[in-house]
């Protein structure tokens, strides 16, 4: 059974941080809150907590995993970012964007997509997301809670918990959230496009 954290939205309390990242630090698989609908998230290196929510969203090979980090400064140890590039995301966020970006070396190989060698980065706006991140110390492994045949995520803790009970580790419920994923924004080729419409306005980027 899933272990289930009731995290205040505004003021999240340090003992349950703590309890969340010991799980994620001894190989658990959560789902969380962001600043747009629920997530799966793992401790990066996490070859198994990977292969579970491939198997928990029925994703193949080619699937865009994400890097959900606090700042720029975690976020550009894992991307190649140049200065154009940097100023559009810059103006945009934290908020619910992804963005799809060249990966550096420090990404492993599993999370990238096979041919491009991108990933997919997010600082989101989200009180209980930074302070996770903060205690964590590094970046979260992530996937949208979108289930297979589902047109819209999951977006209250209790039915997660409900419905996941056994494939997940940790249920984190800060709230309800949006039913809407983050906008994507691929820049992979240098320039943006749009290419799934979320709760992030897309037209800072048409």
């Amino acid at each position: 059974m899933a272990r289930y954290f009731d995290v205040h939205p505004q003021d999240p309390q340090p003992r349950l941080l703590g309890q969340i990242v010991d799980l994620l630090r001894s190989g658990g698989l959560i789902a969380y809150p962001t600043d747009s609908c629920y997530a799966l998230g793992a401790q990066l290196g996490n070859k198994d907590a990977l292969e579970r929510i491939r198997t928990i969203r029925h994703l193949d090979d080619k699937h865009q995993f994400a890097l959900v980090c606090k700042d720029f400064a975690q976020l550009g140890q894992f991307v190649h970012i140049d200065n154009k590039v940097f100023r559009s995301i810059k103006a945009a966020t934290p908020g619910a964007y992804t963005f799809i970006l060249p990966a550096t070396s420090e990404v492993p190989r599993r999370m990238l997509h096979p041919k491009r060698k991108t990933v997919g980065a997010r600082i989101p706006s989200h009180r209980v997301v930074h302070a996770l991140l903060e205690e964590l110390g590094e970046p979260l492994l992530s996937s949208t809670l979108l289930l297979p045949g589902e047109e819209e995520p999951l977006t209250q803790g209790w039915e997660i918990k409900d419905r996941l009970d056994h494939q997940v580790d940790a249920v984190v419920d800060a709230g309800e959230c949006r039913p809407e994923p983050s906008t994507v924004v691929d820049f992979s080729n240098g320039y943006a496009e749009v290419t799934r419409r979320g709760v992030g306005d897309p037209a800072r980027f048409e």
